[in-house]
Parts: C-alpha cells; sequence; structure tokens
C-alpha cells in the first residue's frame, strides 16, 4: 500500500449485522464496523478487517487523502470523516465515510506541518515556538484536496505570529474558518520570548544566626 493510495476491502452488513449487540460480535471477529454515507446514495452499513485499518491508520495522509473502499467487489470513492476508538486501548472502534461525489466540494481537515523551526532567528536567540493549532478545517474539490498544509517558520523573530489568513494555500483551496461570516483570523503559531527563571541572590547565603548552635558547636570542634 502506498502512503499516496489506500485501498481497503469492507463487506457490506445486512439489518441484522446492525446495532450495539451486532457491532460487539462484529469486533470479537476483528472486523470495525463502519457506515459509508453521502451523495445520492442510501447510507450502506459495512465491516472491515481490523488489521487492515489499523495498518493504514499509521499513517497520517490516511486522514487527508481519497481512499479506495471496495465493498462486496464495488469501489467506492471514500474520505474518512469520523473514527471512534477504544477509550483505553485506543484501537479503531468504528468508522464513518463519506462518498465522493465528482465536482462538489469537500470539508476536511487536514494536518499543518511547520517547517524551519531550528533555523528561525527566534529560535537561535531561544526563543520558543508555540504551535497552536494540528489541523485546520479547509474546502475544496476532492481532485484539490491537500495532504497538509505548509507553514514556514524559518524567519520568525521573537515577538513574531502567524495567522490563519498567512497560510500559503494551493489553488482552489479555502479556509473553512475565514469563509465564514463571523470569521476570526486566528492566531496558529509565535514565537515566545525565552523564559527566564529568577534566582534569589539572598537564598545562598546563609547567616550564622540561622545556622543550629549545635552545628556552630560541630564546626569549632572540627577547626581546634
Amino acid at each position: 500500500m502506498s502512503i499516496n493510495h489506500f485501498e481497503l476491502s469492507a463487506v457490506a452488513r445486512s439489518a441484522e449485522q446492525q446495532g450495539k449487540g451486532a457491532s460487539r460480535r462484529l469486533r470479537k471477529q476483528n472486523l470495525v464496523p463502519a457506515i459509508i454515507y453521502g451523495g445520492d446514495e442510501e447510507p450502506t452499513a459495512v465491516s472491515i478487517k481490523i488489521n487492515e485499518l489499523v495498518k493504514s491508520l499509521e499513517f497520517e495522509a490516511f486522514f487527508s487523502h481519497i481512499l479506495t473502499l471496495n465493498v462486496d467487489g464495488e469501489a467506492h470513492q471514500v474520505v474518512i470523516k469520523d473514527l471512534q476508538r477504544h477509550p483505553a486501548k485506543g484501537f479503531p472502534m468504528h468508522a464513518d465515510f463519506q462518498r465522493i461525489v465528482k465536482g462538489h466540494k469537500i470539508n476536511m481537515n487536514v494536518p499543518v506541518h511547520f517547517t524551519g523551526r531550528e533555523e528561525a532567528p527566534g529560535t537561535k536567540a531561544g526563543g520558543i515556538l508555540s504551535t497552536l493549532v494540528s489541523d485546520i478545517e479547509i474546502v475544496c474539490l476532492p481532485s484539490q484536496l491537500p495532504e497538509y498544509l505548509e507553514v514556514d517558520v524559518s524567519g520568525m523573530e521573537i515577538g513574531d505570529l502567524f495567522r490563519l489568513s498567512d497560510i500559503k494555500l494551493p489553488e482552489g483551496v479555502i479556509i473553512f474558518e475565514l469563509d465564514m461570516e463571523d470569521a476570526h483570523d486566528r492566531t496558529i503559531v509565535n514565537m515566545q520570548p525565552p523564559t527566564v527563571e529568577e534566582v534569589d541572590e539572598d537564598a545562598d547565603e546563609v547567616d550564622a544566626a540561622d545556622v543550629p548552635a549545635t552545628e556552630q558547636g560541630d564546626e569549632n570542634e572540627d577547626g581546634e
């Protein structure tokens, strides 16, 4: 499997294989219940082999790529929209996939990669780069979906910051948050001054009066 192409096999679930009890039984068979929705078609309940899904989840790109889901031999172009994991063990328990409709825009959360951290003048001066987002929701056609958004911070000085509007977007891609009526151009990364710990110089100076008399006596005996 290439990180540029993800393909999973799935089996349609009957009505008897749906519901909480049926989902538990599927998981005991190492299958993950899932749903495919969107477009002009009715939602389709499916199950996916857990080992295939877990292997795909190892790649960050899986969450921002168009996927091929083969359901009983029929290929569906989809994107993953939601993934439920076991709260303690972390394995997948349910997945939601949205069908891709040619010519229709989709909303997707894509990762943000910050590059040039070590080269930044602010970093070299002891500053602390604080990243405030890990992913951003975008809107675009499926064919224009980027794997991630890149923010170059190599020129940041102490006190500098980047906002959503500073991101260089691929053609046809817009940031959902900035396209809303109550858009807020929030900060996504800033370079903070170095943290300086104040040292109490008097703390190292111990007055003789603060030393127990017994200790003073021991010092005198050692000196004789």
